[in-house]
């Protein structure tokens, strides 16, 4: 199987779905079993041998490249676009309400569609080695995301939040253009491989050259949710619809970052950008722990909890790629991808049973449903940090190559009380579900596809907890 048909593939199941749904009436869910089965069927491609001596053809060369980064990262996004789609169709009686008012689901369909779009231009950013193809498969995936964001367009939040990632989308792209204009008018080309050589030779003009880094740096910051760009994920995540909030966690932030230390590795390897550039890096990774954990702390609504506390782990993630260790930084994100996607399939759920997203309404869930409470304290526990789960090896990577590089104490300092605070905001969940009387006495039922995805997910926390070498071996 030659790696780069699987992208057209995808847009060619996504355009048949659509074609699909424009002439189906009544049950809308179906379309979006249909796409969750058919890119189950294209991520098994991945896993397909590369035949031999293959090469991209000459005419997408300059734009396009495959490795094992670029693989890895071509699994989060369809694992994370089959999980969101399987989601939604447990999730479509809030889905229903808010966008044709009744339980008809006549204006859902195309809600099931628009992911699979956005699943093509991710896996395009995992490929991308241009500065031209990482924009113009950035905003295939932005413009995606402003229409799902507001797609309950009879909820004033879905609304607000769609408002607010369309202003500030279109004000990034602006600093992305404008920071590309001015590395292409440094080193004359957009091509990575040649920026690379160019950094190297030294024969530039380097605050024309950390200028265009710096707009760059902010622009990228707006999609993985670092500081200074950081400001609109609580409320864009809580007025989202909870699928589509768990996809930007997870298949936005990941992709964010494999384009930023894409971007960023030729000047991590110069020496006449080196110091600049951590420095920056790490000054953006201290800003964004300390504010995502004091936020997170005074958070009573689990949404907003769980958007501060992407803030934090995109802290963290900084660090990596301020050490230029992205095999950590890769791990991470394939851990986090796990914990995340299981705490948002337990809050759709309690969303659409208790119609809130406070965390008062998990209270009493270990008596309600004693399953789903373990499994959302596992979750948390991993998130956390806790030993023998699969997050604790993503932060212990990350401050094993900050100790080895020699990044600075304060940073480090930061790092560890950032940790310990996690472990209040997290458990404070565990102590709701545990701890406080429910709210209602009846038992909440669990449907059989979140059933599934909770065992799943909970079950790869735990075995990845303590055997990780199968997401390593995947980077290799």
């Amino acid at each position: 199987m030659q790696p780069h048909i699987i992208e057209f593939i995808t847009v060619g199941f996504g355009l048949l779905l659509l074609m699909f749904e424009a002439f189906t009436t009544g049950n809308k869910s179906r379309i979006g079993l249909i796409a969750a089965a058919g890119l189950t069927v294209i991520l098994s491609m991945l896993f397909c041998p590369v035949p031999e001596g293959y090469a991209v053809p000459t005419w997408m060369s300059r734009f396009y490249g495959y490795d094992s980064i670029a693989r890895f990262y071509k699994i989060i996004a369809l694992v994370s676009t089959i999980l969101v789609l399987l989601m939604a169709v447990d999730f479509r009686k809030i889905l229903s309400r808010f966008t044709s008012g009744d339980d008809s689901e006549s204006g859902t369909g195309e809600f099931y569609c628009l992911p699979v779009f956005a699943c093509a231009g991710l896996m395009w950013m995992a490929s991308a080695t241009d500065l031209v193809s990482i924009f113009v498969a950035l905003e295939l995936v932005t413009i995606t995301f402003y229409v799902l964001v507001a797609y309950m367009r009879r909820n004033v939040g879905s609304l607000e939040a769609g408002v607010k990632y369309l202003i500030l989308g279109a004000l990034s792209t602006g600093f992305l253009v404008y920071g590309i204009a001015w590395i292409y008018g440094t080193l004359g080309s957009t091509h990575l491989d040649t920026i690379s050589a160019a950094v190297l030779k030294g024969e530039f003009n380097p605050t024309f050259l950390l200028f265009g880094i710096a707009l760059i740096l902010i622009a990228l910051g707006f999609k993985v949710g670092a500081a200074p760009m950081q400001l609109w994920i609580p409320d864009v995540y809580q007025g989202a619809p909870t699928p589509v909030t768990a996809y930007l966690s997870v298949a936005s932030k990941a992709a964010g970052f494999l384009i930023l230390m894409r971007v960023m590795a030729p000047f991590l390897d110069a020496d006449a950008t080196r110091a600049s550039v951590v420095l920056i890096l790490l000054v953006m990774a201290g800003a964004t722990l300390v504010y995502g954990n004091l936020a997170a702390i005074s958070q009573n609504n689990f949404k907003r909890l769980l958007a501060y506390s992407s803030i934090a782990h995109a802290g963290f993630l900084l660090i990596g790629v301020a050490t230029g260790d992205f095999v950590s930084v890769s791990f991470y994100l394939g851990t986090y991808l796990l914990m995340t996607f299981a705490a948002f399939f337990v809050l759709a759920l309690v969303r659409s049973e208790e119609g809130s997203d406070e965390i008062d309404a998990f209270d009493g869930l270990g008596k309600r449903n004693p399953v789903l409470a373990i499994a959302l304290t596992i979750t948390m526990a991993a998130l956390a940090g806790v030993p023998l789960t699969a997050g604790f090896w993503g932060k212990f990577f990350i401050f094993k190559s900050a100790i080895t590089t020699g990044v600075s104490w304060w940073l480090i300092a930061i790092a560890f009380i950032s940790v310990a605070a996690g472990f209040y905001y997290y458990l404070k969940v565990v102590k709701a579900m545990y701890w406080n009387a429910p709210r209602h006495e009846n038992a909440i039922a669990v449907p059989v596809i979140t059933k599934a995805v909770l065992v799943a997910l909970t079950a790869a926390i735990l075995v990845f907890g303590i055997y990780p070498q199968p997401i390593l071996d995947l980077l290799k």
